[in-house]
């Protein structure tokens, strides 16, 4: 195995490529960043476990970009999980947040169904690459079809990209050795080759080989914090040989500010500002980190004059 440099600890993206031709791959382990997402939000497990889940799936999907801006997953049904937004700069930073019908939970988990019809119900998943003012935005929407996350993402690549890929999605409040939750993510992907370079049926063979050894990683493997990534990688392809590239660090942090929350009150009328108020105060909560950021009358008078697109600020 050749690895590029020190292993990572903590919350990490690790590229890696298998040495047959034409094999890639990301391994993403999330702890403390899936740990702040769900602070203060207080999810019942299922859904702090799918939510955990579309993290690892976000990060996953996002180290695959060449980008400068916001990668954003969006999962969206009628189920009693309505809507789950995770978000991932090209920088690391990782927010997420979901809502839900609480009292429609416990009669879809009796249901036999996987985990995505019973939550989520008749939904579809969104992908969007923000790069910011002057950029046209790339967005990509499917269908969720399949029992788990996994199943999903399967299914769009299936349906929406020319490689071919694989994935396993897991978390778990409990994994081996960690308190806490913890959420992981195993793709990988067959590059488009020459036919004149590469024997079609070998690389075939290949292919379903690197699937079978990567499908033979166990969640506790995937989430154990005591087995590094590098050697969860040497245990899984060894016998093909594998080559480890820098890690990318993630990490939990949210955008809301005081002043991205002015820009989008300075949107209303200041009349309708002073409707919305309670107690003497206007009080507006970010959905991603829970921060409360309170106006009195004195301070939304100071946003009067000013006329700036109706935007929200928990999705700035």
């Amino acid at each position: 195995m050749i690895v590029a440099d020190e292993q990572p600890s903590g919350d990490h993206v690790q590229p890696f490529q298998i040495e047959t031709p034409g094999l890639r791959g990301r391994l993403v382990r999330l702890g403390p960043a899936v740990e702040a997402v769900l602070a203060g939000h207080a999810y019942p497990p299922a859904v702090a476990g799918q939510l955990a889940e579309a993290m690892a799936m976000a990060a996953v999907l996002a180290s695959g970009l060449k980008y400068d801006g916001i990668f954003t997953l969006q999962l969206q049904g009628d189920g009693p999980i309505r809507l789950m937004v995770v978000d991932v700069t090209s920088s690391g930073d990782m927010r997420g947040y979901a809502r839900f019908d609480e009292d429609r939970l416990p009669e879809a988990l009796t249901a036999s169904d996987g985990p995505v019809p019973r939550l989520f119900g008749a939904a579809f998943m969104s992908f969007t690459v923000d790069q910011g003012p002057g950029t046209d935005r790339y967005q990509g929407i499917t269908p969720m079809e399949g029992r788990t996350l996994g199943d999903c993402c399967h299914a769009y690549f299936r349906q929406s990209e020319q490689l071919e890929t694989a994935i396993l999605l897991c978390a778990s409040a409990t994994p081996p050795l960690q308190p806490g939750w913890h959420a992981a993510a195993l793709m990988l992907q067959r590059l488009p080759a020459a036919p004149s370079i590469i024997d079609p049926d070998a690389a075939e063979d290949d292919w379903r080989r690197a699937v079978i050894l990567m499908s033979s990683a166990t969640p506790a493997e995937l989430l154990a914090g005591s087995l590094s990534s590098a050697d969860l990688l040497y245990r899984l392809f060894h016998e093909d040989g594998v080559r480890l590239y820098r890690a990318r660090m993630l990490r939990h942090r949210c955008r809301c500010s005081r002043e991205k929350v002015e820009r989008t009150l300075r949107s209303f009328p200041m009349a309708e500002l002073m409707t919305m108020r309670e107690d003497g105060l206007l009080r507006v909560t970010c959905e991603f980190c829970k921060a409360e950021y309170a106006f009195d009358e004195p301070a939304l008078a100071r946003l009067d004059g000013f006329s700036l697109p109706n935007k929200s600020a928990a999705e700035d």
